[in-house]
């Protein structure tokens, strides 16, 4: 029971966390980021992966239904996040001694963590 309930609380964490940009980009579109990503040589259809990334995902893991999917995708747009948004900061520390890319760090190895764990038992098709 107690490894079932950490990790509907990591799925929680995160789905909710990564969802609420999700809905930011729903409201207000994904046109602002069109120029990073054709800035760094891709096609510019790929910016509407974030809504993959940040909406179809999130819910996948809140649901714990394919999960383990659902958290490999947002580990994926994290990456891209990370190279696309915020390569510069990569090394960086903050103003307070923290990594800089603390929150996108932890937003990535929890992704990661939840793929490789599973959902847990309080999930729709999980164990």
């Amino acid at each position: 029971m107690n490894d079932s309930t950490g990790k509907l609380i990591l799925r929680l964490a995160l789905g909710i966390l990564i969802l609420l940009h999700g809905i930011a980009k729903l409201k207000g579109g994904v046109s602002g980021l069109s120029g990073m990503v054709t800035g760094a040589g891709l096609p510019a259809f790929v910016v509407y992966g974030v809504y993959i990334g940040e909406v179809l995902a999130p819910i996948l893991v809140l649901l714990g239904w394919y999960s383990r999917i659902g958290a490999g995708v947002i580990a994926i747009n994290m990456l891209f996040a990370l190279y696309l948004a915020h390569r510069n900061q990569f090394f960086a520390l903050s103003e307070t001694g923290g990594w800089a890319l603390e929150l996108q760090g932890m937003f990535l190895f929890t992704a990661i963590a939840i793929a490789l764990l599973g959902p847990g038992r309080y999930s729709l098709n999980g164990k």
